[in-house]
């Protein structure tokens, strides 16, 4: 028997449901604006607010807290409320703490504000998986969580290199009220656009058949096990208890706290400090941060799952490369050319950043798949603890040398902050090496 033809009906839904994932793809492209925004504008916003290193690095931090502790609240919420609600109201959340955060005479707005787009945006990755769950098969869910994550390179991309260019014509203030004005566009294009199920545009349910044919009944789960109905403070509990969790989290907390605290927010400050350079070249180096999570993302599965067959060893390459990568600016922090500095900075976002999809996967891995909702939610507290951990840490280095306001901050700070930073890559390795190979393993 030949595939079944699908109906108008099926036909209108299967175009329908790419026009949800573009408005939620987009709202993801915010998340990830956000995450990596203050590096390009650090010095500006030490000067307008008058506020040391260590002040700056807490601004910073304040998104990583908020974004960690929302975690579990986004989850139930998609649940109860239903996610296109979440991620509606998120971004009305996120959009008027942007467009505070430009308007924010003084640092106690600012962080406010901060506090606003920290909460909104940590609310739309969850119900936006949800909502993919609903509109796409599961062999077609792997290759569109992959795509979703390209985009939030390119929210990276915006976040750096073009943030840094609106801010030399326009300032920064008025960069992020026309991306709090953008965000609040985006908020009515989820509400008129996005629904959480077919079923509500009276459309059938997509389930995975043989044929290629689009089921008319909803997929039914199948049970794990005692797991099948394990609740959500139990699974976190059995999680947490679990002896090979801990090096995972361990190195997302190094390794984001890496990631995140220098690529997010001193990155841009070290470029224009140390090398000299204007926001707009900063921004243009940066722009790596974005083509390496891009671009590795894919590759570093491809590794795992052609090359290596290995979990393990991909974690153990990428944090020894990571290490190799820290200990060549802590020799040369300011003599490397700028040709090298883009090729440092892609390597630097392949083998710290790009990485955490296989941190993900592990984590999955480890646990049964009933529980792999909680196993990931639970893991991803620690990458937000660590970027706010070293956001502020570094700042506080930074803070400890004597600097000229219109100077910058000296060399010799940086020296120690990038130490840090090797030291930090050197125990996220050590964490690779005690990790448990999950390859093909799926825990029962």
């Amino acid at each position: 028997m030949g595939p079944v033809t699908p109906t108008p009906h099926e036909r209108r839904m299967m175009v329908y449901r790419w026009a949800i994932f573009a408005v939620l793809g987009l709202a993801y492209f915010f998340v990830y604006f956000h995450r990596l925004s203050l590096s390009v504008v650090a010095d500006d916003l030490a000067a307008d607010f008058d506020v040391a290193a260590g002040v700056l690095g807490l601004l910073g931090s304040v998104y990583f807290y908020c974004y960690a502790a929302m975690q579990f609240p986004a989850g139930l919420l998609a649940d109860s409320v239903g996610p296109r609600k979440t991620v509606t109201v998120s971004l009305l959340l996120a959009a008027a703490g942007s467009v505070f955060f430009g308007l924010a005479p003084g640092i106690r707005t600012a962080f406010a504000a901060r506090v606003a787009v920290g909460l909104g945006v940590s609310m739309v990755f969850i119900p936006t998986m949800k909502i993919l769950s609903q509109w796409f098969r599961a062999g077609e869910f792997a290759v569109m969580a992959g795509i979703l994550n390209a985009v939030g390179g390119v929210g990276v991309l915006a976040g750096t290199w073009l943030l840094g260019l609106l801010a030399t014509w326009f300032g920064w203030r008025i960069s992020f009220q026309v991306i709090g004005g953008a965000s609040l566009l985006l908020m009515a294009l989820v509400w008129l656009i996005v629904r959480d199920r077919p079923s509500d545009k009276g459309w059938p349910s997509i389930a995975p058949t043989g044929d290629g044919s689009v089921s008319t009944k909803a997929p039914q789960e199948t049970p794990d096990g005692a797991t099948a109905n394990i609740g959500l403070f139990a699974g976190a509990k059995r999680v947490v208890g679990t002896k090979h969790f801990w090096p995972v989290a361990i190195w997302f907390f190094f390794d984001c706290g890496i990631f995140f605290g220098f690529g997010g927010l001193w990155s841009g400050p070290y470029l224009m400090h140390v090398y000299g350079m204007s926001k707009g070249q900063a921004g243009a180096v940066l722009s790596m941060l974005a083509w390496g999570m891009i671009v590795g993302s894919p590759l570093l599965g491809l590794l795992s799952e052609r090359l290596l067959h290995s979990r393990k060893r991909v974690f153990i390459l990428a944090s020894a490369i990571l290490t190799l990568l820290m200990l060549l600016v802590v020799m040369r922090p300011a003599s490397l050319p700028q040709w090298a500095l883009y090729v440092w900075f892609f390597l630097f976002s392949v083998f710290s950043s790009a990485i955490v999809i296989m941190g993900f996967t592990t984590t999955k891995e480890l646990f049964p798949v009933a529980m792999a909702g909680t196993s990931v939610g639970t893991v991803n507290l620690f990458p937000f603890f660590g970027g706010a951990v070293f956001m502020w840490l570094l700042g506080r280095i930074l803070d400890a040398y004597p600097h000229a306001p219109d100077a910058g901050y000296p060399l010799a700070g940086y020296r120690v902050v990038l130490l840090v930073l090797l030291v930090a890559s050197v125990l996220a390795l050590a964490c690779t090496l005690v990790m448990k190979e999950t390859y093909r393993r799926q825990a029962r």
